[in-house]
């Protein structure tokens, strides 16, 4: 999906809070459509983190998580940026829970079962307001899962512990985090990492994907996999469970 994915977007990005994958889905795909770029998070814990690393422009919100509660999540996000425009999504009969959204800071709500379209036309009407609904320049952070990669500082962390990248280990990386997913083959790092492609080459590109596997992957659920025959993948842990 878009959401976990990829770089800092030069579109405005959406964080989409939600436990129930098919509304996530469906709200990832309203928000592209609008011209966004949705950020999805199944959880309060994985909010608070993703926000950190890709900074959104605003949040969909859904009132009841898993872990932490959604007026616990909208606290703590409006602490670290009090200006961020928040959507909570309430249900129909959840009056209290409605009214303890609005008093810690949400700037609207909508019940469910609700309509995509309010949605959007919503979250329009608060990016306007908040001055957001432009192209922003920044593309210098890349998220997918509990991986943040920044190519302003060229920092990488993992569950938010530092990870120290050589040049070209970070070269590599970024390729694969701008194509999440996607399966690339040897001769395309080479070509996009090395610009070029020589006999011997695909023995490079296993030493570094190595290298990178044993500083993301280690004692953590895998992240880089080999598609045999094919090349090499970036996925979200969460792909594989």
């Amino acid at each position: 999906m878009t959401g976990t994915t990829g770089s800092r977007s030069s579109r405005v990005r959406v964080l989409i809070v939600d436990d129930e994958p098919a509304l996530t889905e469906l709200l990832s795909v309203a928000v592209t459509e609008a011209g966004w770029r949705p950020y999805p998070a199944p959880d309060g814990h994985s909010a608070l983190r993703i926000a950190r690393g890709c900074a959104p422009h605003a949040v969909v919100l859904d009132g009841m998580l898993p872990d932490l509660d959604g007026v616990q999540v909208l606290r703590r996000l409006r602490y670290e940026n009090p200006r961020l425009p928040v959507l909570m999504l309430t249900a129909r009969d959840a009056i209290e829970h409605r009214l303890d959204g609005l008093e810690a800071g949400a700037d609207d709500y909508v019940t469910k079962p609700f309509s995509l379209e309010e949605v959007v036309l919503r979250l329009r009407g608060l990016l306007r307001r908040a001055g957001s609904e432009r192209t922003p320049t920044d593309d210098s952070v890349r998220v997918l899962g509990d991986l943040v990669l920044s190519g302003e500082t060229r920092e990488l962390r993992r569950a938010g512990e530092p990870i120290q990248l050589t040049a070209k280990e970070f070269d590599l990386l970024t390729l694969l985090l701008d194509h999440p997913r996607q399966v690339l083959s040897k001769a395309q790092i080479l070509d996009h990492v090395w610009s070029t492609n020589f006999d011997g080459g695909g023995n490079l590109v296993e030493v570094y994907i190595s290298s990178l596997r044993r500083k993301i992957d280690r004692g953590r659920a895998p992240m880089i996999h080999t598609v045999r025959g094919m090349g090499y993948a970036i996925r979200p842990v969460e792909d594989g469970r």
